[in-house]
């Protein structure tokens, strides 16, 4: 018993306390199985290891400020027949990400870009990159502010750092010539440095308008769509499908015009 103490107190000095706290259960279970040392080491330390890696997952989650936890695999597909399943597939390897390239939903309101966008998250959250969520009203708040209180170079780093930056909501409001010089600035900061996937609701010759300016929307388009993917979404609102089953018809949408 004093050896496992002992052994017990190694473990957690060395900051193994899931192998610390699980020793004698996997000891006795080794014994039962009749297991050899390298067995017994090589389990108990994968237990360590899994251990950390959720926590590790779980704390990224946390930062990423995800607006929900929605996977890939809970999206109805069969509702949203003009998605390209076999492109979310792909996408969903996540090699846009090591390639810095873009991802961009457009679509009206309740159509799944918000999902689709979470999904891809989860999906990178859960092999160990990290993901930062706004929509776009709460990124543009967040710098004016931070410009106000003179810590806007530091404030950058939550935008330009994460492997993925999700800008969420985009054309549901109209920004000035200041928030969308912002918008220009994230979008250059991270152009073939990191990727973001955008939602809108507008199409790309909307832009103009939206950012009060023809100019700097001109720009953000070149270095958003220089690398990226682009999902038109036509279908119902998710929102809608309990008045589409009383019977309640609803003209389809066409999609966002590109």
């Amino acid at each position: 018993m004093v050896e496992l103490e002992h052994a017990r107190n190694i473990l957690s000095e060395l900051g193994l306390n899931t192998a610390s706290e699980l020793l004698d259960a996997k000891l006795e279970d080794s014994l039962h199985k009749e297991a050899t040392y390298l067995t017994f080491l090589n389990e108990l330390l994968e237990t360590e290891i899994q251990e950390k890696r959720r926590r590790s997952e779980e704390t990224r989650l946390k930062l990423s400020r995800l607006p929900h936890r929605k996977t890939l695999e809970e999206f109805e597909f069969s509702f949203q027949p003009s998605i390209d399943t076999k492109q979310i597939k792909e996408l969903s390897t996540l090699a846009f990400v090591a390639r810095a390239e873009n991802v961009i939903f457009l679509g009206p309101p309740g159509v799944g870009k918000t999902h689709l966008a979470v999904g891809l998250a989860m999906q990178a959250l859960r092999s160990g990159m990290t993901v930062y969520y706004a929509d776009l009203a709460h990124l543009i708040a967040d710098l004016k502010r931070a410009a106000e209180q003179d810590r806007l170079d530091r404030r950058w780093r939550v935008y330009t750092r994460p492997d993925i930056l999700i800008i969420d909501e985009v054309g549901y409001m109209q920004l000035d010539r200041a928030s969308a010089e912002l918008l220009f600035r994230v979008i250059c900061e991270r152009y073939e440095n990191g990727s973001i996937i955008l939602t809108s609701n507008k199409s790309f010759g909307e832009w103009g308008e939206l950012m009060s300016d023809t100019v700097i929307a001109t720009a953000i388009l070149d270095r958003l769509l220089h690398h990226a993917h682009i999902i038109n979404i036509r279908g119902e609102s998710y929102r809608l499908k309990n008045r589409l089953k009383s019977g309640v018809k609803i003209a389809p949408s066409a999609g966002i015009p590109v």
